[in-house]
């Protein structure tokens, strides 16, 4: 991973998309338009624009993440803060300047995804998501260690989430070490809690 001051050399300015990912409930609605303002940039929601073209599909409300891949070959002219968690899926390693992967505890996750009113089975499968970093995993995967960051929004404010991305991307010390809640939930009774 590159060091801050290696970053500050080649990050004075930012010229391509920044990306802000996570599963539901980590803060990505909230803290990518905080972001992008402070760095001067438009900030688009990948739904968005899956909606606007037509990717959608029914009432399911499933994206169709190969056709979202290749309109977003030609969509991006100009530098951009984009947030959905269909980021590390539709977009390439080559396309993406830096990504902010947010992370939050699975215990507080749990509490805002039931205030959302999530269901039992999709509010277990995005702990169990959470849990086992799976976008985390997905992000530094697709876009690589010296493009991806992750961000702890378990305590944070949206405006403190915002300004600790914004601070990495102007050059700043990066976050370190990845995130790993498995240490967390070290027993069967602590994960069938948190599962039930």
């Amino acid at each position: 991973m590159l060091k801050g001051h290696e970053h500050s050399a080649r990050k004075s300015e930012l010229h391509g998309i920044i990306g802000v990912t996570g599963n539901p409930g980590t803060g990505k609605k909230s803290i990518a338009p905080i972001l992008a303002s402070s760095l001067g940039l438009r900030c688009i929601a990948l739904n968005d624009l899956a909606r606007s073209y037509g990717l959608i599909e029914g009432d399911s409300g499933q994206v169709d993440t190969g056709a979202l891949r290749r309109r977003l070959t030609v969509a991006f002219r100009h530098p951009a803060v984009v947030y959905g968690h269909l980021f590390p899926d539709v977009f390439s390693r080559a396309s993406v300047e830096r990504v902010a992967v947010l992370r939050c505890e699975p215990t507080v996750l749990k509490e805002r995804l039931f205030a959302r009113g999530y269901p039992p089975r999709q509010l277990v499968d995005n702990l169990e998501a959470e849990l086992i970093g799976l976008i985390a995993s997905d992000a530094f995967r697709a876009f690589g260690e010296s493009k991806t960051f992750e961000v702890d929004t378990t305590y944070t404010t949206p405006a403190e989430a915002a300004g600790s991305a914004a601070e990495v991307l102007r050059g700043g010390e990066e976050p370190a070490p990845r995130v790993d809640w498995t240490a967390n939930y070290d027993s069967g009774l602590k994960l069938r809690t948190l599962l039930s």
